[in-house]
């Protein structure tokens, strides 16, 4: 389990990178570069790539694609966040 300062930084990094996605990329091509990070992360025991990039993709790919977009924010069709009880 990673320490909450990692898991933080993290979440940050992934913030960060969807805001600046949505700011410079038309929707068509975000979809694109997810999809490419994602596979780019498959590959990650090679040296330039790295396993950060599958969540990475999944969170940029998921501004195109609305379901995933709400699970990944943790909400239901209401618009309610969802509770783990």
């Amino acid at each position: 389990m990673k320490p909450a300062g990692e898991k933080n930084s993290l979440r940050r990094m992934i913030a960060r990178v969807q805001i600046w996605t949505r700011a410079h990329l038309p929707p068509g091509v975000r979809l694109v570069v997810g999809l490419l990070l994602c596979v780019g992360g498959v590959f990650g025991f090679l040296p330039v790539l790295g396993f950060w990039m599958l969540p990475l993709g999944v969170a940029v790919a998921a501004l195109d694609i609305v379901p995933l977009w709400r699970m990944i924010q943790g909400r239901t069709k209401g618009g309610r966040a969802k509770r783990d009880d």
